[in-house]
């Protein structure tokens, strides 16, 4: 058996920001044990595919990639491939005895027995961990930033799901909902703004319902005794604590749910200039019968109320959603409620589906998939063209305004240009000429598309690169 020093792992990932953090959990694990990560499978001794169940489509696409895997096997027969994540909860039987397509399957609360179930692999036999934890949050791992931009990073702060969605199967997937202390949270980013980060995203399944106390996590904030109150940190007060670490350090947040959502969040973002004024709210439809029937605890009228709330409190606020075309009995008229929230919401952009029902969940279990697979898509390409319209002319009034832009990344489009994003979340384009990566840019829009603002840089923000500062220090 080789030593375990010199072999190499490889890490892909699919689906939602939080398997890709958990990824970099996972390179952290496997360092600490002598493994050194690869960007090339081909040179891997081990192959990790992180995985995503939330759609069908997803795990197809996950199918299809370990069984080109298998190529890479009968070039190695030593090569180790393990599936992680969500997938490999719903479906680890499948994939290792029937499928016989991977050696190891992890679930995401297991990561840390890794390199034990390695070695389990090594020794000929078949290893497997998919067991649901009540505490784990991986708090004192340091995650190993992969294909980093050296920009921008994500922070996991809390675990699982308590919300029980009809079609959602994250909480099985997942497990219940459990937030992880604030102190290593607030530390990791401020580790991360020391090693030059300008932009965190502070990651849940739902960030709205964190809650920590005195003595630990704790769900809810009614049943706290009057000392664990005063003591204990909710999200709004977590967006704060993090938003403190310095004015030039950028805060993002997702996912919000609607019923979740509060005031003191709000008005902790309209405090705080580094806190970007952008907000992912998931709707999933626009019909108080078909929400009812999701299991999302809200109606349309109340929805309509909280994205009120939001442009009173927060006026410049972009707001995302998500979208399911096709629900299980989600009838015509019921369609076109979706398509009129959307009109009436002007969402900035949409995260757009059409219904797929996961095995396990209540959807699953007590509604029949009734509508015609070409019934949901055409009902998906009408709600993708309204959402292109309204992001073409949400984008077409940006432009001859000016916008602060993070640089992230050399654009895709031109070596000569930059890419970055501006408060809203909007990715911005615009010429080099001598400004830097990890610089804060204040970009004239010139032209946009759909998804997209285009322009030229009028100068340096001077508040969030800490220009001002500097020189009303100098004076004194």
């Amino acid at each position: 058996m080789a030593t375990v020093n010199k072999k190499q792992l490889y890490i892909e990932s699919y689906g939602c920001a939080m398997n890709f953090a958990d990824s970099e959990v996972v390179a952290t694990i496997m360092a600490e044990n002598g493994y050194a990560t690869t960007n090339d499978e081909h040179d891997a001794d081990i192959v990790f595919i992180n995985t995503c169940s939330i759609r069908d489509n997803a795990e197809q696409r996950i199918r299809n990639r370990l069984t080109q895997l298998r190529g890479n096997k009968k070039r190695n027969n030593e090569l180790i491939v393990g599936i992680l994540g969500c997938m490999a909860e719903r479906l680890k039987d499948k994939l290792m005895e029937e499928e016989k397509l991977v050696d190891i399957v992890v679930g995401p609360d297991a990561y840390r027995d890794l390199p034990g179930l390695v070695a389990e692999v090594d020794d000929g036999a078949k290893a497997i961990n998919v067991l649901l934890s009540l505490e784990e949050t991986y708090a004192e791992i340091t995650p190993t930033r992969l294909n980093s931009n050296g920009v921008t990073a994500f922070i996991s702060i809390m675990r699982g799901c308590d919300n029980m969605c009809s079609f959602c199967v994250v909480p099985f997937t997942r497990g219940r909902e459990r937030s992880r202390d604030p102190q290593t949270i607030v530390r990791e980013a401020r580790e991360l703004f020391e090693a030059g980060y300008k932009e965190v995203t502070l990651l849940g399944q739902n960030v709205d319902s964190y809650l920590w106390y005195g003595g630990g996590p704790k769900k809810d904030f009614k049943k706290l005794t009057d000392e664990e109150r005063e003591h204990a940190v909710d999200f709004a007060k977590l967006l704060e604590m993090v938003a403190q670490i310095d004015p030039s350090l950028r805060v993002r947040f997702s996912t919000s749910h609607p019923k979740d959502i509060t005031d003191d969040v709000l008005y902790a973002m309209a405090k705080y200039e580094n806190v970007c004024n952008y907000i992912h709210l998931p709707a999933q439809s626009g019909n108080s019968r078909i929400l009812d029937k999701m299991n999302r605890t809200y109606d349309r009228e109340w929805y309509m109320q909280k994205v009120e709330r939001i442009r009173e409190i927060i006026p410049d606020c972009a707001i995302s959603c998500d979208i399911i075309a096709g629900f299980c009995t989600e009838t015509e008229e019921e369609h076109k409620d979706t398509l009129s929230l959307m009109e009436w919401s002007q969402f900035d952009f949409s995260y757009m589906y059409y219904y797929s029902e996961r095995p396990g969940t209540l959807a699953a279990r007590k509604f029949a998939d009734d509508v015609p697979l070409d019934v949901k898509k055409r009902r998906l390409t009408e709600i993708i063209d309204l959402q292109n319209e309204i992001s073409r002319k949400k984008n077409k009034a940006r432009e001859g305004q000016v916008v602060t832009v993070l640089v992230e990344a050399e654009s895709k489009r031109s070596k000569d240009d930059w890419m970055g994003k501006c408060d809203q979340h909007i990715v911005t384009i615009f010429p080099k000429e001598n400004y830097k990566k990890g610089e804060y840019v204040d970009v004239i829009i010139e032209k946009s598309t759909t998804t997209s603002l285009i322009g030229k840089a009028v100068g340096l923000n001077k508040t969030m690169n800490g220009i001002q500062i500097e020189e009303e220090a100098v004076n004194l």
